[in-house]
Formats: C-alpha cells, sequence, structure tokens
C-alpha cells in the first residue's frame, strides 16, 4: 500500500505540472509542427522534462546545501512560486500563455520548461528531497505523476475535443485553488520550523 508521503508527494506534482491545465497551450503550441511530427515532439519534449525533474530531485539539494539555503527557505520559497502558479492558473489574463511561440519545431523551452518542468515543480522536488527519505519517495512520486502527465499530454488533442476551451479553464482553476491552499500550508510548515529552530 503506498505510504501517506508518496500520495501527497504525487498530488502535489501533478497540481504543479498540472497536465489538464497544460493541454490548451501544447495544442496551440504544436499548430506550428507538422501534423505527422506532433506526437513525436511531444515525447520528446516530455523526456526533456524528466531529465530535468530527475536533476533537479538528485543535486538539487546539494545545490542549496552549497549555497548555505535551509529547508525552512526552500519550504517557504517553494510556497511562493506555488501561490503565484496558482494565481495565473485561477485569474484570466495573468496566464500562462506560449502560444506566442516560433514559426518552427519546439526545443525543451516552452515545452518542456517551463510548461512541465516550471519552477514550482522544481522547487517542489527540492523541498520532497530536503527530507529524510525524500529522494527514494520523490523518486517513485515523480515517475507517477510524470506517466499520468505524459498521458494526459499525448492525449491533448482528443482531451481538448472534449473538453474544449471552456471545460479546460474550469479544471485549471479548481487545480488553481487547490494549489492555493497547498502553497498556505507549506509556507505555514516553513515558518513553523524556522521559528522553532530560533
Amino acid at each position: 500500500m503506498p505510504s501517506a508521503e508518496l500520495i501527497s508527494a504525487v498530488g502535489l506534482l501533478l497540481l504543479t505540472t498540472d497536465p489538464l491545465g497544460n493541454v490548451p497551450s501544447f495544442v496551440s503550441i504544436l499548430q506550428a509542427v507538422p501534423p505527422e511530427r506532433r506526437q513525436r515532439v511531444v515525447r520528446r519534449e516530455l523526456f526533456f522534462a524528466l531529465g530535468i525533474m530527475l536533476l533537479f530531485l538528485f543535486v538539487g539539494r546539494q545545490l542549496t546545501g552549497l549555497l548555505g539555503i535551509r529547508p525552512e527557505a526552500i519550504s517557504i520559497a517553494g510556497a511562493i512560486v506555488l501561490f503565484l502558479v496558482a494565481i495565473q492558473m485561477i485569474l484570466p489574463g495573468t496566464g500562462r500563455s506560449m502560444s506566442e511561440s516560433e514559426n518552427n519545431e519546439p526545443y525543451i523551452v516552452p515545452l518542456a520548461t517551463p510548461l512541465v518542468a516550471g519552477p514550482a515543480t522544481l522547487a517542489t522536488l527540492i523541498l520532497i528531497a530536503s527530507k529524510p527519505g525524500g529522494t527514494k519517495t520523490g523518486f517513485w512520486a515523480l515517475l507517477i505523476a510524470w506517466a499520468a502527465t505524459f498521458c494526459t499530454l499525448i492525449s491533448a488533442p482528443a482531451i481538448m475535443r472534449v473538453l474544449r476551451q471552456r471545460g479546460s479553464r474550469a479544471v485549471e482553476r479548481l487545480m488553481g485553488m487547490l494549489l492555493v491552499m497547498l502553497s498556505v500550508q507549506m509556507f505555514l510548515n516553513g515558518l513553523r520550523e524556522y521559528l522553532a529552530s530560533r
């Protein structure tokens, strides 16, 4: 049976990678790509995103250690980033639209990062890895969340036909509300740990 930590980490990573919310952006950006190459491009970009996220999971903690960044600072900084991403998900006009892509095939930017492996996801991975046993939990949580993201975004055109723009936007706003609550809780946890350490 999966542990509560694993389930929580998977849920948080799914909220930050936001596969359903990214469906319209992926479909829009890939309009400039020949139809016969779109699936290949999506697969390639998702594997790039996985590589970036694994790098931050395994090396991010050591990097912050070298810089003298405390776990509480990671928690509070991650909470701020999550909150900003959540606001962009909830409020129209502040959006994360990347549809202004060039008239050529996207490469790493903007699909792999920041749409999938964005700052909120990378901060979350560092935070997960900073806890005892967090690297192992984070690894399995990342694989599960990435697999769900992969299946969702590979099916983006079909999902877009079912949800349409309005349905997709409603799902994104709901996920944004959940992310606001998680970011506030993460901020409070970091603040409590900081005050307890003084």
